[in-house]
């Protein structure tokens, strides 16, 4: 495989092939130790889209790992979760050990189980690299040994235990992983708060200019793609620090500007929806009550 060259890979059992390994234990899971990027001729990176779940603990890893544009230099314990459908790269210094386990899942193995409709709530599939779990020691032990469980199963005889044993311990990697993911949110508080500020920079930004009336309502999108962060690492983040997501954020900042043209000018409802992006007078009505418990109108009223 050319370096740079995007490669979709549909099977686990392809990726084997890609890397030079054996044949997988099972066709849809695979437990891989220190082999994420074998094959790497020299320095260089390698693109993927994978059609299954993968989810990578890394340590000593000397080189880059980018989802699009954003990028992150490895030189700790991490986790990165990459969902089916997902673009990333790795750059690498072949020079440099590696240690790192790579869990491949393909959908398919969730049939029938609590992860197939469950798998969707774990946010984190879909971070972006620069967003990884960093790990305590502590947390790396409880996540190292769930692997480890993981591993044996994997290698063993297959038995009619075999699946549900493997998936038991999925979720519970997964739902491990969520509470470290909240206490990286609350001890990360220096580095979120800036995050938040920017946040309230880039909304009061496009609120205040002519972007809104031009655009419309500020998006989720819109917000994260200003950040360069992924819309669920910012709502989830947001949603632990301040108890709000971004829409509800988004949502009150509007209805903030809303309460000070109805206090301070004479526009019309109308008018003001028009500012604030709203395309139907009668939406920012409904958001405004939904919001205040009262009106435009008679918020306006009260004042007189």
């Amino acid at each position: 495989m050319k370096n740079n060259e995007l490669q979709r890979i549909k099977t686990i059992n392809q990726y084997h092939q890609l890397m030079g390994l054996p044949s997988p234990e099972h066709p849809l899971i695979s437990v891989i130790d220190s082999e994420l990027v074998v094959n790497l001729q020299g320095n260089g990176s390698l693109s993927f889209v994978f059609d299954f779940y993968a989810i990578a603990i890394k340590r000593n890893f000397k080189g880059k790992m980018r989802y699009g544009q954003q990028e992150y230099d490895f030189d700790e314990g991490v986790m990165s979760f990459v969902a089916p459908g997902q673009v990333f790269s790795i750059e690498n210094d072949v020079s440099a050990p590696l240690n790192a386990t790579l869990i491949l899942v393909h959908p398919d193995f969730f049939w029938g189980t609590s992860l197939a409709k469950n798998i969707k709530k774990y946010e984190f599939f879909e971070y972006s690299t620069n967003e990884a779990l960093f790990l305590s020691e502590k947390e790396e032990k409880i996540i190292t040994g769930i692997v480890a469980i993981i591993k044996q199963e994997y290698q063993s005889n297959i038995d009619k235990f075999s699946h549900d044993l493997i998936i038991a311990q999925l979720e519970l990697l997964l739902i491990y992983s969520d509470r470290f993911y909240n206490r990286q949110f609350l001890t990360r508080k220096k580095s979120n708060h800036i995050l938040i500020d920017q946040f309230e920079e880039v909304l009061n930004k496009y609120i205040n200019s002519s972007m809104i009336i031009e655009n419309g309502l500020p998006t989720v999108q819109y917000v994260s793609d200003s950040l360069h962060v992924t819309p669920g690492y910012l709502s989830k983040m947001l949603k632990t620090l301040t108890g709000q997501s971004t829409q509800q954020h988004i949502h009150e900042k509007l209805i903030e500007k809303a309460k000070e043209k109805l206090s301070t000018t004479q526009a019309s409802i109308s008018e003001i929806a028009y500012e604030l992006g709203f395309e139907h007078p009668q939406s920012f009505s409904k958001l405004f009550k939904t919001k205040t418990k009262t009106s435009p109108l008679k918020f306006r009223q009260s004042f007189n």
